[in-house]
């Protein structure tokens, strides 16, 4: 497996100890660096600015003996590069007299070209522009023992099958980052050699300027800041390394270390594809002049280093959940209420099954409830036996309401389905005809109850359901406002856990705890020994996989290529690659066939950055052909 065809590069920032002003010296720590890094699949090493001199030299840049030996010694090094790009830099006399701070990269055993600090900053500890002259509008020819080169801010380096490009230190600090147009011009890696000295909280402040710039670039960014072997008259060094990816930390070096080193792979296929569902990114303006530089290379990575979240949908840790379920429940909930008061209703209706959706649902009519102090005769919840309904389900739905302090209406169906099938002279009892009359009857029901009180029908069925077409047409598949719609079935239930454990009474609690235990179900064939007859994970397959597939095909653009070889990785142990496989077809198939459900959503709020709103987020034609894509599923094997 080369994880470098579906996307991924890894790069590496290092920080090696230096010796001021010695750039053999320093070249022989930059060199071995490289070596060790180009043998663990890195396509890309990064060093601090001015990391073949050391950063503090002050006027020692300006002399003739420190200019000549650092072009020698980055001849030296472009010398010894093979196909992995080292960025490494030093002071560069033009030949019109002024000197630059500049970073070389360097590949191929050449010097692929040279790109000048845009922004000296002159103010506080800094005196760069005592030495240095901007490189704003540089344009110019160069060459170094033998080694011509062109010396630009302008510069894409190839990567791979991408580009990189370079703005170095107090240039990401500026109101407008050359990054911005490297990006637009297309760098989907930005490289930044730094020397950040360390004071109070500045960390901090780097930290969220590196991680900012990956989110408006839309790309990945890697930094390398100088050392603590740089000079400590007046300040000191920390030799921070960062690494985001659009808007995302990917890692970080700890402070103050000699010879750190930072090791990320970043995905570009997912940053492209980030950039062309941006309308906003594809209309921005884009300066000329850009030149790309490198020979296209084929790079190898043969283990993945990324963490691939098994539940991409669920945040990792303990606070983000809570802050980001705090924030679910807010849209939710206010999203019910805007409908709520639009439609002149203080009634809200609301069928219970007793499962995950339906729960989920009460809890945010519960909040509405609450925030508007209406009394508990604003929800209406109705649960409609049937065939296939079990004992549990029932103690399950009464439980709720109890703890809820609802009155709970109960509406047989069995009656009217059955009435219903003998009038279209139907008398099977385990096909589709069976199963959805059912599910419309309750959506009759619950519509027609909300005409009689004049309330709304509260959706329930989640955003995993959508993409796989689990709900009947126009029955549960239609609402006066589904609160759920943008909720997938992982989030549900962490959702519903967090709120029994943080906002639930005992005996709410109890309820609820009940509920997440119950197996998910439609509950639409006739029970046996009142034990649940059908079990939709067995039907359909595990929704945790369904959700991972879901997420990584409209999130972040993967092939179904790509999409297996994530899965198998974060599940590796879970499910067999065959069990990947047949649950992948499972998702390509019924996610295309089921479009035409979607086409005819009824509102939601958008929760998240999945949707599948026919109005915003996704829109597809009902016929489209999904059998070119299980091709493509076939020939991975």
């Amino acid at each position: 497996m080369n994880y470098a065809d579906h996307g991924y590069l890894r790069v590496a920032a290092v920080a090696p100890t230096i010796s001021l002003a010695n750039p053999v010296r320093n070249a022989e720590r930059i060199l071995a660096k490289y070596h060790l890094l180009s043998s663990s699949d890195c396509a890309v090493v990064l060093t601090p600015e001015l990391s073949v001199t050391g950063y503090s030299c002050e006027d020692l840049f300006l002399t003739a003996d420190l200019q000549r030996e650092s072009a020698q010694t980055i001849a030296d090094l472009a010398y010894e590069t093979g196909p992995t790009l080292l960025i490494v830099g030093a002071p560069l006399l033009l030949v019109d007299g002024r000197l630059v701070n500049a970073a070389f990269v360097l590949a191929h055993g050449r010097i692929l070209g040279a790109v000048p600090k845009s922004s000296n900053p002159n103010h506080a500890e800094f005196y760069e522009q005592r030495w240095f002259a901007s490189g704003v509008g540089i344009d110019a020819a160069h060459e170094i023992e033998s080694l011509e080169f062109r010396v630009s801010p302008k510069h894409l380096f190839r990567v791979g099958s991408t580009y990189c490009a370079v703005e170095i230190c107090e240039d990401l600090w500026m109101p407008q980052p050359p990054s911005a147009q490297h990006a637009l011009n297309g760098a989907t890696l930005i490289l930044n050699p730094s020397a950040s000295p360390e004071q109070v909280a500045k960390a901090d402040y780097r930290r969220d300027l590196v991680r900012m710039q990956s989110g408006a670039c839309i790309g990945a960014y890697l930094y390398a800041s100088s050392t603590v072997s740089e000079s400590s008259k007046d300040v000191v060094y920390g030799g921070h390394l960062l690494a985001a990816e659009n808007g995302v930390t990917l890692g970080e070096s700890e402070l103050f270390l000699n010879d750190a080193e930072l090791l990320v792979d970043i995905d570009w296929h997912r940053l492209r594809h980030e950039r062309a569902v941006s309308s906003t990114f594809r209309t921005s303006d884009r300066s000329n002049g850009y030149r790309i530089v490198g020979q296209p290379t084929n790079p190898v990575l043969k283990r993945l280093r990324r963490d691939i979240s098994p539940h991409p949908f669920v945040p990792d840790d303990a606070d983000t959940l809570d802050a980001r379920a705090n924030t679910i429940f807010k849209i939710q909930t206010h999203g019910l209420i805007k409908r709520l008061q639009s439609s002149g209703t203080n009634k809200m209706v609301i069928g219970l099954s007793g499962g995950l959706d339906s729960t989920l649902a009460l809890l945010v009519c519960m909040d509405v409830q609450r925030e508007l102090a209406w009394k508990p005769e604003s929800i209406v919840a109705v649960t409609m036996p049937g065939p296939g309904t079990s004992t549990h389900t029932r103690e399950s739905v009464a439980l709720l309401t109890r703890a809820a302090r609802l009155k709970l209406e109960e509406i047989p169906i069995s009656t009217a389905v059955e009435s219903h099938l003998a009038d279209i002279r139907h008398d099977s009892r385990d096909d589709v005809t069976y199963e959805n009359s059912q599910a419309r009857e309750r959506t009759q029901v619950l519509f027609d109850l909300a005409n009689k009180i004049n309330g709304i029908v509260v959706g329930t069925g989640d955003l995993s359901e959508l993409a796989l077409g689990w709900c009947t047409f126009n029955a549960d598949h239609m609402s006066s406002y589904n609160v759920n719609v943008g909720v997938p079935k992982t989030l549900v239930q962490y959702l519903t856990r967090w709120y029994a454990q943080r906002r639930a009474s005992s005996p709410l609690q109890h309820a609820l705890e009940r509920v997440l235990e119950t197996p998910i179900t439609p509950e639409l064939l006739p029970v046996t020994d009142d034990e649940i007859a059908q079990r939709t994970e067995e039907i359909v397959g595990p929704f945790e996989l369904h959700d991972f597939f879901l997420y990584h095909f409209l999130r972040t653009g993967g092939d179904v290529a790509k999409i297996r070889m994530l899965a198998n990785l974060a599940y590796h142990g879970a499910y067999s690659a065959e069990e990947v496989d047949k649950w992948l077809r499972v998702f390509v198939t019924r996610f295309h066939r089921q479009q035409y459900k979607r086409t005819t959503l009824p509102p939601g709020p958008k929760i998240g950055t999945v949707s599948l709103s026919p109005r915003g987020d996704w829109r597809m034609p009902d016929e489209a052909d999904w059998q070119q894509i299980l091709k493509g599923l076939d020939e991975i094997h």
